[in-house]
């Protein structure tokens, strides 16, 4: 009898475990499936734009001040990513429009960002920090969407979406460093945004090509969620830091001591690709990148503004005014410059050489916190007249 139930319980048992093995076979085929396709309709749909937008900021935590930026998210609570989506939903600009605010926007480089500044030092944070209200009682809002790596085109794919915000005037600091032809397309952010650049590049007319091999392409299946991981993670990784940003306000690492720019140089005379002095023109510098940045403004006035620089007087800075520049190149291009703002009737500044030179730090154009204000300061008075000019014409 109990060989007979020993038995009995044996065959129970093994064909328990048999339909056991048979449902999970089942299960995991099924999820096996599911993946499957959930990837192949990822894939197809790619929503990694729509996925930007998904944001925490402006809800959860406060938005942000400058465009993410950082390649060290343990030391700034910040990160570096392509999602232009999601780098503007995260940005204070995507709050509403209040009735009695001038929107201003700024564009630029790392010297607008704020390289080695703390948002309230920054260009914006200065200008912010004038309280400024036009005859109409309307207050000077200015919102910063500069972002470091010098590149006019760069400039322009985020103008591009800085208009869906309402805008009132655009400013543009920018420098030489920015119109290099053969550079515009350096910056990562347009590599892996081939797409919104080729659009660009298209409406305007832009003498940049379209198939450029530094060009990201994304064939079908390096856009399934298995190969766009690292991209989904750096959108959860932006979200996740909100907390850490809205306790600290910190984005970026500072260090107590700055290395100062070169003064002294050798006795050279190159820039960019060019080793001997040369004539400048449209085929070397980019400003039909930046005459489609104010034709993209519409109606909406750009003031655009040739930014200071660190002016050098160390051994051969008769060659050069500092590590950037060579006198001969840097002399053209502001001749180009004046002679491009009268022809196209640009609204053009060039304070190039306004700031001191002790006021600089690490580069020829980023400013100390005092720098950045006296910059701001002298700003003021001419955004200031415009948005009264503008309001006085029922803009």
């Amino acid at each position: 009898m109990n060989r007979y139930r020993s038995s009995q319980r044996f065959l129970i048992t093994n064909a328990f475990n048999a339909a056991s093995w048979t449902f999970v076979l089942r299960v995991l085929t099924k999820t096996m499936l599911f993946l499957l396709v959930f990837n192949l309709l990822f894939a197809w749909i790619y929503p990694m734009e729509a996925l930007g937008a998904a944001s925490l900021y402006n809800r959860l935590w406060p938005a942000r001040l400058r465009l993410p930026y950082g390649e060290d998210p343990t030391q700034s609570y910040n990160i570096s990513l392509y999602n232009i989506s999601a780098m503007f939903h995260s940005h204070i600009l995507t709050t509403p429009k209040k009735e009695d605010e001038f929107r201003i926007v700024v564009i630029g480089d790392s010297a607008t960002w704020g390289w080695f500044l703390e948002n309230q030092d920054t260009l914006t944070g200065q200008l912010n920090a004038q309280h400024n209200v036009t005859n109409a009682g309307k207050r000077l809002v200015f919102y910063n969407l500069a972002y470091p790596v010098m590149s006019l085109t760069k400039d322009l794919v985020l103008l591009d979406k800085a208009m869906d915000y309402h805008p009132d005037l655009i400013l543009w600091p920018i420098t030489l460093e920015s119109f290099a032809r053969s550079r515009q397309l350096d910056h990562p952010l347009l590599q892996h945004n081939p797409e919104k650049v080729r659009r660009l590049i298209s409406a305007y007319q832009l003498d940049l090509d379209p198939d450029d091999p530094r060009f990201v392409e994304l064939d079908f299946w390096d856009r399934t969620i298995l190969k766009q991981r690292q991209e989904l993670a750096n959108l959860l990784r932006l979200q996740s830091l909100g907390l850490a940003w809205a306790a600290t306000g910190r984005d970026q690492y500072i260090p107590q001591d700055i290395p100062l720019r070169k003064s002294d140089f050798e006795k050279d005379l190159s820039w960019k690709d060019l080793n001997a002095p040369t004539t400048l023109d449209e085929n070397l510098l980019a400003l039909d990148v930046l005459a489609a940045g104010v034709q993209r403004a519409g109606q909406i006035p750009v003031i655009i503004v040739n930014e200071p620089m660190f002016i050098s007087q160390g051994e051969n800075s008769d060659l050069r005014y500092n590590s950037f520049y060579p006198r001969w190149a840097y002399d053209q291009y502001r001749e180009i410059m004046t002679q491009a703002a009268q022809t196209h009737h640009w609204d053009y500044l060039d304070l190039w050489n306004v700031i001191p030179p002790e006021e600089f730090t690490d580069t020829p154009v980023h400013l100390t916190p005092k720098g950045a204000q006296m910059f701001a300061d002298i700003l003021r008075s001419a955004i200031l007249q415009r948005a009264n000019q503008l309001n006085q014409s029922g803009f």
